[in-house]
């Protein structure tokens, strides 16, 4: 799901829906893959409480549509530097940003993996925890 939410508005996926004025870059391709693979991990991993808080996961994946996009394409970047800031400034930023998103959606992965190792313990501030580490029990 995540190859097609990221794939068809950047035009990676080639669609008569979106169109694209810079090619698809080469680095592209395997950024899409690993933000797939990620974020299947991160669904994957069943969490120990309800998270109630953006996550990294979220944020790398939206991180991960602004670093494979047209950089000419993406109207917000053509409104604040316009066309020759977003093609000088923006596209070499962009590689920057898919490695900041991946590191986000890996740390993302790696700390749910974490929670369901951990188990309920981890789900209690470590503020509340007694002395053994343990979450006080509720007769308490």
């Amino acid at each position: 799901m995540t190859v097609i939410a990221v794939g068809v508005p950047t035009d990676i996926i080639d669609t008569p829906f979106f169109g694209r004025e810079v090619p698809v870059r080469w680095w592209e391709y395997p950024v899409l893959a690993a933000t797939a693979i990620l974020t299947a991990l991160w669904f994957g991993l069943r969490p120990v409480a309800q998270e109630r808080r953006p996550t990294g996961a979220a944020a790398g994946v939206v991180l991960a549509v602004f670093a494979v996009g047209c950089p000419v394409c993406n109207k917000i970047v053509l409104l604040a530097i316009g066309t020759s800031g977003a093609l000088g400034f923006w596209a070499p930023l962009q590689p920057v940003l898919a490695v900041i998103s991946l590191a986000l959606l890996t740390v993302a992965v790696v700390l749910r993996r974490r929670q369901s190792l951990c188990g309920p313990a981890c789900a209690v501030p470590a503020a509340d925890r007694d002395v053994a580490g343990q979450a006080p029990s509720i007769a308490q």
